[in-house]
């Protein structure tokens, strides 16, 4: 809805005649409307544009690894950048029903080397850590995930995980389920 509002401005001649009007309305009208705004980014102190960051609308980084045999690990290859996301969904399709572990873990560049940002070396083989609790051992590091469950063969089976935010991730998929499977992964990540 818009209401405009009409009236005599304080210096008009029909205002020095003596008729009284609420200054607020005077021949300025004034729009008063609501209207909606979108936040798609900022230009940094460095001027380059930062873009806004959405949810992504399907699960991306899609890969299989073949006969991985029981005990053994499969890693996924693209790495998930949550520098801007909360959660992830992260998607696993295994060959063989049973036990699997996912393990989030640190990532290296994708270009293989071993870099996190601009610090070089990184220690690849890591668990991803961070302060989660919010009971009295608040002080402790906490593994962002480390979970073995049972999944079933031959279908896709979806995990949420939270808190995320603030790192580069890659997921460790460790083969428990006592015979040789063929796994396939891939992640969403959510704002």
């Amino acid at each position: 809805m818009v209401y405009n509002r009409e009236g005599y401005a304080p210096w008009s001649l029909t205002r020095k005649a003596g008729v009284q009007s609420a200054t607020v309305d005077g021949d300025i009208e004034v729009p008063q409307y609501i209207q909606p705004t979108l936040d798609t980014g900022f230009v940094d102190d460095k001027g380059d544009w930062k873009g806004r960051v959405s949810s992504d609308e399907l699960f991306i980084g899609q890969q299989t690894d073949l006969a991985i045999a029981n005990g053994g690990d499969a890693l996924t290859q693209t790495t998930m950048d949550c520098l801007e996301y909360d959660n992830i969904m992260f998607a696993l399709k295994v060959s063989n029903a049973g036990n699997f572990v996912l393990s989030l873990m640190v990532s290296g560049s994708e270009t293989g080397n071993d870099s996190y940002l601009n610090l070089k070396p990184v220690n690849t083989n890591f668990f991803a850590f961070a302060t989660l609790r919010t009971d009295s051992s608040a002080n402790l590091l906490d593994q962002l995930l480390v979970a073995e469950n049972a999944y079933d063969a031959d279908v896709w089976n979806i995990v949420k995980i939270n808190e995320v935010k603030g790192f580069k991730l890659i997921m460790k998929v460790t083969n428990s389920s006592g015979g040789n499977s063929d796994i396939e992964t891939a992640f969403m990540r959510i704002v």
